[in-house]
């Protein structure tokens, strides 16, 4: 092709190509649609003929090098029900003009490696495959409902304002990924609601100013990869992978709260609610969100080797309300939460949760969550005894003023302890459970003791003992007496000066015995409440 002087049309254009081309400098929309809903279907098999098509070389001059606008006219490309046959290549170009291609069809892939667009909207388009590594644009990529067959590439893109993938249908490429996003960088939100995946979404590394959002979408993951790969996201705002509401009659998306979990439980009427399904392995090691993470009625259904790992995420707050995983691991190692909110029903059970150093601040049951369901969820977490769970359950519990189901998770974790201990161990601990339960239920100590005073005044009381020092004597007091054995150190005055014989010898150590038993037992734990005080 060549152009006579700026401004002309070049020459060899198809009837079509002619027309996006004088659409292009009026900055007009270039509709090439029949009229026929299932003829004008990007993914319906019907053959779009030549009216219908133009080449990508065309498309590309238009883009890089195109003629001057009209007068009081802004360039743009404005495309509806094209067909674009070749490879569009705009690799390392700048784009200029406005771009928005909506219902089109691409024969081969888009070539936009480290090519700057202002704003960029592909929508409802058919691709074989989108290859935009390093892309730019100063304002929004849209991609919302467009079918890409063998994948996605955007690593390292820097979007200046949204990104927009909603109800976009993804393919996995050669290496089994669907969306390769590392290194993303989107200024303001991501929107990637009810969109379909067959392969892994990697975010490795990405960047959202504002909120991420996979509301209502089904992730499958590749051969031998994860559904969601993401280590090392930021977003400033909230990720949400929580439902999504959508039409009945037409099956598109409605109106979707826009932060938070949605005030009334069922969606509003002419809608139904769709949840997020993510169909393997989930990775969000080391993730920073600014507000939340929503994972509110979320499905993850994932293989006995696989996880939903959280690892030493930040957040201010995690909402785990989704449905319980059937098989796979929840690992929460290092992760640190302000305020967890969750349900007694959503957490694995022993073997399916970790936990170590996972670090919250408040609970906020969804529901009826008791101390008992709590309780087993630390031990869920704990197949072999440690510590810290416990320790930290009880000082998020008495922070929140409830001393006492503080002092029932602490006697829990002295249980949990007790089992690992040898069989002398195992025996004092019995005894420090029956007498005082660890010291955390101390009027035990108080009841053992009026008991054993009061059978030990009634025994007493029936014996005459004889004097061990003649005439220098108290007068005899069974009450004080039994006493004075039962509690150590302290002399009331009466023990050391009768003589005890026979079956009253071995009553009278065996108080003795008890007293020390019971003192130690109340001893150990004043200094286990010193300490925690």
């Amino acid at each position: 092709m060549t152009e006579r002087h700026d401004g002309d049309l070049p020459d060899g254009l198809s009837a079509a190509e002619l027309g996006m081309w004088q659409s292009f400098r009026n900055g007009t929309t270039y509709d090439l649609r029949v009229g026929d809903k299932a003829r004008d279907d990007p993914f319906a098999p019907h053959e779009w003929g030549p009216e219908r098509s133009v080449e990508a070389r065309v498309v590309a001059r238009l883009l890089l090098s195109g003629p001057p606008a009209r007068p009081g006219r802004v360039t743009a490309l404005k495309l509806r029900g094209v067909r674009i046959t070749g490879r569009l290549d705009l690799a390392g170009g700048r784009v200029d003009p406005y771009v928005e291609l909506t219902g089109c069809r691409f024969d081969e892939e888009v070539a936009l490696p480290e090519c700057h667009f202002t704003t960029l909207r592909l929508v409802g388009c058919a691709l074989p495959r989108l290859e935009a590594a390093r892309l730019r644009t100063e304002g929004d990529l849209h991609l919302p409902r467009c079918r890409v067959e063998r994948g996605i590439r955007l690593t390292d893109a820097q979007i200046g304002t949204d990104l927009l993938l909603s109800q976009i249908d993804i393919g996995p490429d050669r290496q089994g990924r669907a969306l390769l996003g590392d290194g993303l960088t989107v200024a303001q939100d991501l929107q990637a609601e009810m969109i379909e995946t067959l392969g892994e979404l990697s975010l490795r590394g990405a960047k959202v100013g504002g909120s991420l959002s996979l509301r209502g979408s089904r992730l499958r993951a590749g051969q031998g990869r994860r559904a969601l790969n993401a280590p090392q996201l930021s977003v400033e705002r909230t990720l949400y992978m929580s439902e999504a509401w959508v039409s009945v009659d037409t099956g598109n998306q409605g109106t979707t709260p826009p932060y938070g979990i949605a005030a009334s439980p069922t969606p509003a009427r002419g809608t139904r609610s769709q949840v997020f399904r993510c169909r393997g392995g989930v990775r969000l090691d080391d993730g920073r969100f600014g507000d939340a993470v929503d994972l509110h009625k979320a499905v993850f259904v994932l293989d006995t080797h696989e996880e939903l790992s959280l690892r030493r995420m930040v957040t201010p707050e995690l909402r785990f309300n989704s449905e319980r995983p059937a098989r796979g691991r929840v690992v929460l190692n290092g992760a640190k939460v302000v305020t967890l909110i969750d349900v007694s029903t959503s957490w694995p059970g022993p073997g399916g949760l970790a936990m170590g150093g996972f670090v919250y601040e408040n609970l906020v049951p969804y529901g009826h969550f008791p101390l008992s369901r709590r309780l087993e969820w630390v031990a869920a977490a704990t197949p072999e005894y440690v510590p810290e769970p416990y320790e930290r359950l009880a000082a998020v519990l008495r922070s929140s003023g409830e001393d006492a189901d503080a002092r029932e998770v602490l006697l829990a974790k002295q249980r949990r302890r007790r089992e690992t201990l040898p069989p002398a161990g195992k025996l004092w601990g019995y005894l420090q459970d029956w007498t005082v339960a660890y010291g955390y239920r101390p009027g035990r100590a108080a009841v053992w003791m009026a008991v054993l005073w009061a059978a030990g005044t009634l025994a007493f009381s029936r014996y005459d003992p004889a004097s061990l020092k003649g005439e220098e004597h108290p007068q005899w007091n069974a009450a004080l007496y039994a006493l004075d054995l039962l509690i150590p150190v302290i002399d009331l005055g009466q023990d050391g000066y009768w003589r005890m014989e026979g079956g009253w010898q071995w009553t009278a150590a065996a108080l003795i015995l008890l007293g020390w038993i019971l003192a130690t037992t109340v001893a150990a734990g004043a200094s286990r409440l010193l300490r925690r005080s």
